[in-house]
């Protein structure tokens, strides 16, 4: 009886955290939350120290860093009210980057700063550079950051922005990240990665000066034995991991219907349960999600303050739809087909792109995104035989015709 009891708990907290708001939601919230939670400072409130009036998102160590952070953090920070609210359930972990909304997700950040000055001590401020190939673009990049933001340093500077060649990781980086630690610009060092993700941690692990990596991790990648012989490599070597496209986007509609039923069934959402899964993997210190509104904020906080594990069942399940749909889904492992394509490099960025346009409906992000690739290699994008690169893909996506809607579509 208790048990069933549980259950409906459970399915009545999550239902109402992700559909009523967070108002509503505090009686039910008070069942999950425990009684001695870290306390969050109100950004409109004058006392600097008071106890929070709403759960706390769990926290986890980052790496060897020595810096504990939620398990939840806060992606594509733009809204004013959702830095705040953010804030009230502890998610004090906001990732941005020099790019991100063309630069305004990290003024969004400065404007809250600048008018919550005293919050700053208690966040943890996560952005990236753009592409820079030298340390005087690094030192560029970072300066602009840290312009925008109105703060005197960044918490995780990730200074190799989504990294695909452990070659990146140069002794001029290097001297670079040392430098700005001892200058107190940066704390921690990293790089972000969703292409060749297993060699490019793996290169980490060796090199003795990363201290955290974003990487695309989902549950199509637990099954993905280079990319767990990776992370186990860098959790070893104490390197904090933070886990970004941790949804893996709708791609079937089929599967995706039979995903969504079973999880609502279980009394929460697909979306939530892509997360649990992730951070079942106590190697992971924190799921970056993007949270443009609070109704989605509220949803991702009420999945990590569930403490209900998913069920075996859950588990295949997830495996099944994985399986089902690895059709329509590239893993990132562009060193295949760059082998397989010298000429048309950009295969694996193409197939991210179109996911932008198909799954996040971000439309206009994607077109930029096209538009960036070499002309050269855009005008032979039709007339590339992509048979190869099938046959090799472990996804075996249908790499010509993906390419040939990316074009329609994006150029």
């Amino acid at each position: 009886m208790k048990e069933k009891q549980d259950k409906i708990d459970r399915r009545n907290f999550l239902k109402t955290m992700g559909a009523v708001g967070l108002g509503s939601a505090l009686a039910s919230a008070k069942a999950i939350g425990g009684p001695n939670e870290p306390s969050v400072i109100d950004p409109n409130a004058k006392e600097k120290t008071q106890k929070p009036k709403l759960p706390q998102v769990p926290r986890r160590k980052l790496g060897k860093t020595g810096v504990e952070v939620p398990c939840l953090a806060l992606g594509a920070v733009g809204e004013q009210i959702v830095l705040k609210k953010a804030l009230e359930w502890g998610v004090n972990h906001w990732d941005t980057s020099l790019v991100a909304g063309g630069g305004n997700s990290e003024i969004s950040i400065g404007k809250y700063i600048s008018k919550n000055p005293e919050v700053r001590k208690e966040l943890f401020i996560v952005t990236k550079e753009s592409d820079s190939k030298t340390a005087s673009d690094l030192e560029k990049c970072l300066q602009t950051s840290l312009k925008r933001m109105h703060t005197k340093y960044i918490d995780l500077y990730f200074g190799i922005y989504r990294m695909h060649d452990p070659g990146q990781l140069t002794d001029e980086v290097k001297r670079w990240a040392e430098g700005a630690k001892k200058r107190k610009l940066i704390r921690f060092f990293g790089f972000s990665t969703h292409k060749n993700m297993s060699q490019c941690l793996s290169a980490a692990a060796t090199c003795g000066w990363v201290d955290a990596i974003q990487t695309s991790y989902n549950f199509r990648l637990r099954k993905d034995d280079k990319m767990q012989a990776a992370i186990e490599a860098c959790y070893k070597a104490g390197i904090g991991l933070i886990a970004m496209k941790t949804q893996a986007k709708k791609i079937n509609a089929d599967e995706d219907k039979k995903l969504t039923e079973h999880f609502l069934k279980q009394g929460f959402t697909e979306g939530q349960a892509k997360i649990k899964a992730v951070l079942e993997d106590k190697r992971i210190s924190s799921a970056c999600v993007a949270m443009q509104n609070v109704a989605l904020l509220i949803s991702n906080v009420a999945a990590v303050l569930d403490k209900t594990k998913l069920s075996q069942t859950d588990i295949e399940v997830l495996d099944a739809y994985a399986q089902a749909s690895c059709s329509g889904y590239c893993v990132g492992c562009a060193y295949i087909c760059n082998s397989a394509l010298p000429n048309a490099p950009y295969v694996s960025d193409i197939m991210r792109y179109l996911m932008y346009y198909n799954s996040c409906g971000e439309y206009d992000k994607a077109r930029k995104l096209f538009a960036e690739i070499p002309s050269r290699v855009r005008d032979k994008l039709l007339a590339t035989d992509y048979r190869i690169a099938e046959a090799r893909c472990p996804q075996h996506l249908p790499i010509g015709k993906l390419v040939t809607e990316a074009v329609n579509k994006l150029a």
